[in-house]
């Protein structure tokens, strides 16, 4: 069965396994993949400072318009979109949604609002708003990190009631959480959280893992769910795919993520997944009163 088309618009790197290239996952998944850059870099930024070449708004616009025109738009499954390198191309992504859905009504549009991590924002501060105002709204799925998702919803997210509280504050009607807190030493969460449910997926915490992880992990949950799988099972097939292939990159000593040497990680994982579903802790009762005196 042929899979449906998905289209990345995130960072281009010439070097590295981050931002759109990380569609190369897709492509092993057998899905194709319409590749749309926001900004070109050699490298990713982690390993030192590079010509950074953004798209001009003009430019990106009229490419924009074009794909949303092309007669083969109905081939789309899903839109993916990541790191935007100014806040005027949030607008352009929205259009293409919106022209990918009219032409395929069950297209999925998931957002990955690349802002920052624990360091803070690394991207302009109108950058972060326009994903938050313009792409979280109109998105099914959000991917952010811990400190992506606090700084969205402007709430904390140290703990997974913290966590399911926030995510729930935002628009979208799933949100996957990485780096959340894990409730087993030694491991690192994913959260998939819903209106009315929150399931969590432990893997096994790498020390020294390379960039890039987070779009490794969006890729394999959208294979996932333009497969069918219901929300727990890409959750848990995602988080597999991730530790597994992190892992075996580290083992290696690679600077990168090692997507092509690997490539048996991302069709069939061997790594271990503990999936829970999570509960507040429950409140306890107040004693009973007494008899009067």
């Amino acid at each position: 069965m042929s899979l449906p088309a998905v289209l990345v618009v995130s960072s281009h790197v010439v070097r590295g396994s981050v931002g759109a290239r990380a569609a190369f996952v897709l492509e092993r998944l057998g899905h194709r993949v319409w590749s749309l850059p926001t900004v070109i870099l050699p490298w990713h930024p982690g390993h030192g400072r590079a010509h950074r070449v953004p798209l001009p708004a003009a430019d990106f616009e009229a490419l924009g318009a074009d794909l949303a025109r092309a007669p083969w738009l109905g081939e789309i499954g899903a839109v993916v979109s990541g790191y935007l390198g100014d806040p005027a191309q949030a607008d352009t992504v929205a259009r293409l949604v919106a022209a990918v859905r009219e032409r395929n009504p069950r297209a999925l549009y998931v957002c990955d609002p690349i802002l920052g991590d624990d360091g803070g924002l690394y991207v302009r501060e109108e950058v972060a708003i326009a994903q938050r105002d313009v792409l979280l709204p109109i998105a099914d799925v959000a991917t952010p990190n811990r400190f992506e998702l606090s700084w969205l919803a402007g709430l904390p997210a140290e703990t997974l009631g913290e966590v399911a509280t926030a995510a729930r504050g935002l628009a979208p009607p799933t949100v996957v959480v990485t780096s959340a807190p894990a409730m087993m030493r030694g491991k690192i969460a994913t959260a998939l959280v819903t209106a009315t449910d929150m399931v969590v997926a432990e893997t096994q915490r790498i020390e020294g893992a390379p960039s890039g992880t987070g779009d490794l992990f969006g890729a394999l949950l959208v294979s996932r769910l333009l497969e069918g799988r219901p929300g727990e099972q890409a959750l848990a097939a995602a988080a597999a795919g991730t530790v597994d292939l992190i892992a075996r990159s580290v083992k290696a000593g690679s600077d990168e993520l090692d997507l092509t040497v690997n490539q048996d990680s991302l069709v069939r994982p061997l790594s271990l997944v503990d999936l829970r579903r999570w509960a507040p802790p429950a409140r306890p009762r107040a004693p009973k009163a007494g008899p009067a005196p």
